[in-house]
Protein backbone atom coordinates (compact mmCIF):
# COMPACT_ATOMS: atom_id res chain seq x y z
CA UNK A 1 0.00 0.00 0.00
CA UNK A 2 2.90 2.24 0.34
CA UNK A 3 3.67 1.82 -3.00
CA UNK A 4 0.37 3.14 -4.13
CA UNK A 5 0.74 5.86 -1.42
CA UNK A 6 3.51 6.90 -3.03
CA UNK A 7 2.99 6.70 -6.46
CA UNK A 8 -0.67 8.94 -5.90
CA UNK A 9 1.84 11.55 -3.81
CA UNK A 10 3.68 11.84 -7.20
CA UNK A 11 2.84 15.35 -9.75
CA UNK A 12 2.84 13.24 -12.92
CA UNK A 13 0.27 10.49 -11.43
CA UNK A 14 -2.13 13.20 -10.85
CA UNK A 15 -1.30 14.85 -14.58
CA UNK A 16 -1.95 11.47 -15.64
CA UNK A 17 -5.11 11.29 -14.15
CA UNK A 18 -6.45 14.32 -14.94
CA UNK A 19 -5.23 13.71 -18.69
CA UNK A 20 -7.45 10.82 -18.72
CA UNK A 21 -10.27 11.86 -17.00
CA UNK A 22 -10.15 15.25 -19.52
CA UNK A 23 -9.58 12.44 -22.54
CA UNK A 24 -12.54 10.51 -21.69
CA UNK A 25 -14.47 13.31 -21.35
CA UNK A 26 -13.49 14.63 -24.61
CA UNK A 27 -14.18 11.03 -26.15
CA UNK A 28 -17.70 10.86 -24.69
CA UNK A 29 -19.05 13.87 -26.26
CA UNK A 30 -17.58 13.09 -29.26
CA UNK A 31 -18.96 9.64 -29.73
CA UNK A 32 -22.68 11.65 -28.44
CA UNK A 33 -21.73 14.16 -31.36
CA UNK A 34 -20.78 11.41 -33.93
CA UNK A 35 -24.43 9.93 -32.86
CA UNK A 36 -26.13 13.16 -33.35
CA UNK A 37 -24.95 13.93 -36.24
CA UNK A 38 -25.39 10.31 -37.94
CA UNK A 39 -29.24 10.87 -36.40
CA UNK A 40 -29.10 14.48 -37.94
CA UNK A 41 -27.78 13.19 -41.33
CA UNK A 42 -30.48 10.42 -41.77
CA UNK A 43 -33.08 12.49 -40.70
CA UNK A 44 -31.64 15.24 -43.25
CA UNK A 45 -31.68 12.82 -46.19
CA UNK A 46 -34.82 11.56 -45.51
CA UNK A 47 -36.06 14.84 -45.67
CA UNK A 48 -34.11 15.53 -48.97
CA UNK A 49 -35.97 12.36 -50.87
CA UNK A 50 -39.33 13.36 -49.67
CA UNK A 51 -38.60 17.10 -50.92
CA UNK A 52 -37.21 15.66 -54.36
CA UNK A 53 -40.42 13.36 -54.30
CA UNK A 54 -42.43 16.21 -53.69
CA UNK A 55 -40.27 18.57 -56.37
CA UNK A 56 -41.16 15.63 -58.97
CA UNK A 57 -44.51 15.72 -58.37
CA UNK A 58 -45.03 19.02 -58.64
CA UNK A 59 -43.31 19.32 -61.71
CA UNK A 60 -45.31 16.49 -63.42
CA UNK A 61 -48.53 18.69 -62.29
CA UNK A 62 -47.22 21.82 -63.47
CA UNK A 63 -46.15 19.95 -66.60
CA UNK A 64 -49.42 18.53 -67.53
CA UNK A 65 -51.08 21.81 -66.61
CA UNK A 66 -48.63 23.70 -69.05
CA UNK A 67 -49.62 20.93 -71.44
CA UNK A 68 -52.94 21.36 -71.13
CA UNK A 69 -52.97 25.39 -71.39
CA UNK A 70 -50.59 25.12 -74.10
CA UNK A 71 -53.31 22.70 -75.92
CA UNK A 72 -56.06 25.19 -75.10
CA UNK A 73 -54.39 28.05 -76.58
CA UNK A 74 -53.50 26.19 -79.81
CA UNK A 75 -56.99 25.23 -79.65
CA UNK A 76 -58.19 28.82 -79.58
CA UNK A 77 -55.96 30.28 -81.83
CA UNK A 78 -57.11 27.83 -84.80
CA UNK A 79 -61.00 28.96 -83.21
CA UNK A 80 -59.70 32.42 -83.59
CA UNK A 81 -58.83 31.86 -87.52
CA UNK A 82 -61.05 29.59 -88.26
CA UNK A 83 -63.63 32.68 -87.34
CA UNK A 84 -61.70 35.26 -88.77
CA UNK A 85 -61.98 33.45 -92.07
CA UNK A 86 -65.83 33.05 -91.52
CA UNK A 87 -65.94 36.37 -91.19
CA UNK A 88 -64.21 37.76 -94.12
CA UNK A 89 -66.33 34.65 -96.33
CA UNK A 90 -69.74 36.82 -94.69
CA UNK A 91 -68.76 40.16 -95.66
CA UNK A 92 -68.01 39.02 -99.17
CA UNK A 93 -71.52 36.83 -99.63
CA UNK A 94 -73.06 38.69 -102.19
CA UNK A 95 -75.03 41.31 -101.38
CA UNK A 96 -72.75 42.62 -98.32
CA UNK A 97 -70.47 44.51 -99.93
CA UNK A 98 -73.16 45.97 -101.87
CA UNK A 99 -75.18 46.56 -98.72
CA UNK A 100 -72.08 48.17 -96.87
CA UNK A 101 -71.77 50.61 -99.96
CA UNK A 102 -75.55 51.38 -99.76
CA UNK A 103 -75.13 52.28 -96.60
CA UNK A 104 -71.95 54.26 -96.84
CA UNK A 105 -73.74 56.29 -98.97
CA UNK A 106 -76.80 56.71 -96.69
CA UNK A 107 -74.41 58.05 -94.37
CA UNK A 108 -72.57 60.26 -97.06
CA UNK A 109 -76.23 61.46 -98.12
CA UNK A 110 -77.19 62.33 -94.61
CA UNK A 111 -73.91 64.64 -94.15
CA UNK A 112 -74.03 66.40 -97.14
CA UNK A 113 -77.89 67.32 -96.01
CA UNK A 114 -75.84 69.45 -93.25
CA UNK A 115 -73.16 70.68 -95.81
CA UNK A 116 -74.92 71.71 -99.11
CA UNK A 117 -72.28 74.86 -100.51
CA UNK A 118 -69.78 72.74 -102.51
CA UNK A 119 -71.30 70.10 -103.79
CA UNK A 120 -68.64 67.57 -105.28
CA UNK A 121 -65.64 68.62 -102.37
CA UNK A 122 -68.78 68.11 -99.21
CA UNK A 123 -69.23 64.76 -101.49
CA UNK A 124 -66.07 63.38 -101.34
CA UNK A 125 -65.46 64.40 -97.81
CA UNK A 126 -68.67 63.27 -96.63
CA UNK A 127 -67.65 59.57 -98.54
CA UNK A 128 -64.72 59.31 -96.57
CA UNK A 129 -65.93 60.09 -93.28
CA UNK A 130 -68.80 57.65 -93.97
CA UNK A 131 -65.94 54.91 -95.01
CA UNK A 132 -63.73 55.64 -91.75
CA UNK A 133 -67.64 55.83 -89.90
CA UNK A 134 -68.03 52.34 -91.17
CA UNK A 135 -64.91 51.05 -91.09
CA UNK A 136 -65.33 52.17 -86.88
CA UNK A 137 -68.71 50.70 -86.78
CA UNK A 138 -67.23 46.69 -88.32
CA UNK A 139 -66.25 46.27 -84.37
CA UNK A 140 -67.49 47.51 -80.97
CA UNK A 141 -70.53 48.77 -79.67
CA UNK A 142 -71.71 50.34 -82.90
CA UNK A 143 -71.69 46.59 -84.28
CA UNK A 144 -73.98 45.74 -81.34
CA UNK A 145 -76.41 48.46 -82.13
CA UNK A 146 -76.60 47.89 -85.24
CA UNK A 147 -76.91 44.10 -85.13
CA UNK A 148 -79.98 44.73 -82.24
CA UNK A 149 -81.56 47.46 -84.00
CA UNK A 150 -80.67 46.98 -87.65
CA UNK A 151 -83.18 49.90 -88.55
CA UNK A 152 -80.93 52.49 -86.98
CA UNK A 153 -80.44 55.08 -89.78
CA UNK A 154 -83.14 57.38 -91.28
CA UNK A 155 -83.37 55.39 -94.10
CA UNK A 156 -83.99 51.91 -94.78
CA UNK A 157 -80.13 50.09 -95.71
CA UNK A 158 -82.13 47.82 -98.31
CA UNK A 159 -85.66 47.77 -100.27
CA UNK A 160 -86.76 44.26 -98.23
CA UNK A 161 -89.00 41.63 -100.48
CA UNK A 162 -92.25 40.22 -100.27
CA UNK A 163 -93.79 36.88 -99.81
CA UNK A 164 -93.90 36.42 -103.37
CA UNK A 165 -90.15 37.19 -103.75
CA UNK A 166 -91.09 40.57 -105.47
CA UNK A 167 -88.95 43.67 -104.05
CA UNK A 168 -91.65 46.11 -102.03
CA UNK A 169 -89.59 49.92 -101.88
CA UNK A 170 -90.16 51.27 -98.67
CA UNK A 171 -90.98 54.79 -98.60
CA UNK A 172 -88.36 57.33 -96.66
CA UNK A 173 -89.05 59.42 -94.34
CA UNK A 174 -90.96 62.67 -95.88
CA UNK A 175 -89.24 65.90 -94.56
CA UNK A 176 -91.03 69.25 -93.68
Amino acid sequence: MEIFTNILSEPFTWGLAVGLILLFLTWNSARKDKKHLKNELKRITKENADLQTHLGTQLKINAKGNETLQAQLDEMRLQNETLRVNIQTLQQKPGKVEQRKLELMEIAVSNMREQAPGFAAAWEKSLRSAEDELQAAEGGLKKLIHKIVPGFRATPASPKANDDGKTIQLEAPKEG
